[in-house]
C-alpha cells in the first residue's frame, strides 16, 4: 500500500517474538455498576483497537491479534455489552451506550492517538466514537465492511436493506436464535460454500455466545441510527475496507462513507463478501 494520509506514521518496528502472542492479556473492566466487559490486551507499541461485529465477540479477531503483535503494535479487542464473554444486562443497546463503554476503557487503561478499528456494526459504533469529539484518545478510523453509514434504506438514502427486512431478523431472532445465526452465516461471505465446516461452527459458536436481548436490541439499533451527520464531523484519517461481493452491507454503503468522510481512502476486495476477516 502507498504512504498515504491514514498509513502515515501508522508503521512500526517488526518483531518476531513468541512471548509476545503467549503473553496475551485479557481482563473485565467495569464500565458502569454490575457490568464489566471482556478485554483483550496484548502486545507492545502503538495501539489498535478492535471492535467485532453483530452477533460476534472480539474472539472473531483470533488470527488477527497475532499478525498484529508480530508486527510489533499493542492490540485491544473489546467485547461489546451483550456478547461474548462480557456482561448481558437488560437495557439500552443505542450506539451512545457503547461508545460510553469505550470510552470508560480507554481512560481506564490511558490510552492516547490509537487506531480504532471495527468490523460491520463495531465499524458504525467506531463512527460514532470518532465524531463524538473524545480528546486524544483516538488518531486514526479503520472500518472494515462497516454498517455505515445506515444500515437500512431511507427516503434520500436507497441503499442496503428495507426496515422491514431488519423486522423479520428482529422477530426471528426472539422465535428461533439459532436459525437466525444459520440464515446469517449463509450470507457471510461471497458465497455460500466459502467459507468451511468449521469456520461456520465456529462463527455459530460465538454467535450463540451473545444474549437474545442484546442482539435484539442492536439489530433495532442498525435499522434506526443514520450516521450521515456523524461522518461530517470526523476528520481524522480513515481507511474504508469493503468487500464488493458483500450481501450484508453493499459496496454502496463503502461509496457513502467515503464521500461523507472527507479524510478517507477506501481499498476494496474485489471477490470477498462481507467477511473481510476471514
Amino acid at each position: 500500500m502507498k504512504t498515504s494520509e491514514y498509513t502515515k506514521g501508522i508503521h512500526s518496528e517488526t518483531v518476531h517474538n513468541p512471548a509476545l502472542i503467549e503473553g496475551v492479556r485479557e481482563e473485565y473492566i467495569e464500565v458502569e455498576p454490575n457490568v464489566r466487559l471482556h478485554v483483550t490486551d496484548a502486545g507492545s507499541g502503538r495501539t489498535i483497537i478492535l471492535l467485532h461485529g453483530w452477533p460476534l465477540s472480539d474472539e472473531m479477531y483470533e488470527y488477527q491479534y497475532t499478525d498484529i503483535i508480530e508486527s510489533g503494535f499493542r492490540v485491544i479487542g473489546i467485547t461489546l455489552r451483550g456478547f461474548g464473554k462480557s456482561d448481558k444486562p437488560y437495557g439500552s443497546y443505542e450506539y451512545d451506550v457503547h461508545v460510553h463503554d469505550i470510552q470508560v476503557i480507554l481512560d481506564k487503561l490511558d490510552i492516547k492517538d490509537a487506531v480504532l478499528s471495527g468490523f460491520s456494526m463495531g465499524g458504525a459504533i467506531a463512527i460514532r466514537y470518532a465524531a463524538s469529539n473524545t480528546g486524544n484518545r483516538i488518531a486514526k478510523l479503520a472500518l472494515f465492511a462497516a454498517a455505515a453509514p445506515s444500515w437500512t434504506r431511507r427516503k434520500d438514502y436507497p441503499y442496503n436493506l428495507p426496515p422491514s427486512e431488519v423486522d423479520k431478523l428482529i422477530e426471528l431472532n426472539y422465535s428461533n436464535r439459532p436459525q437466525l445465526l444459520t440464515d446469517v452465516g449463509k450470507i457471510f461471505a461471497a458465497t455460500e460454500t466459502s467459507l468451511s465446516t468449521g469456520i461456520n461452527n465456529w462463527l455459530y459458536g460465538i454467535g450463540l455466545s451473545a444474549s437474545a436481548h442484546s442482539m435484539g436490541q442492536t439489530l433495532r439499533a442498525l435499522r434506526n441510527t443514520d450516521l450521515r451527520y456523524d461522518m461530517s464531523k470526523i476528520s481524522i484519517p480513515t481507511l474504508i475496507m469493503h468487500g464488493k461481493k458483500d450481501k450484508i452491507c453493499s459496496y454502496e454503503m463503502a461509496e457513502q462513507l467515503h464521500r461523507g468522510i472527507h479524510n478517507s481512502e477506501v481499498i476494496t476486495f474485489e471477490h470477498s463478501g462481507h467477511a473481510l476477516f476471514l
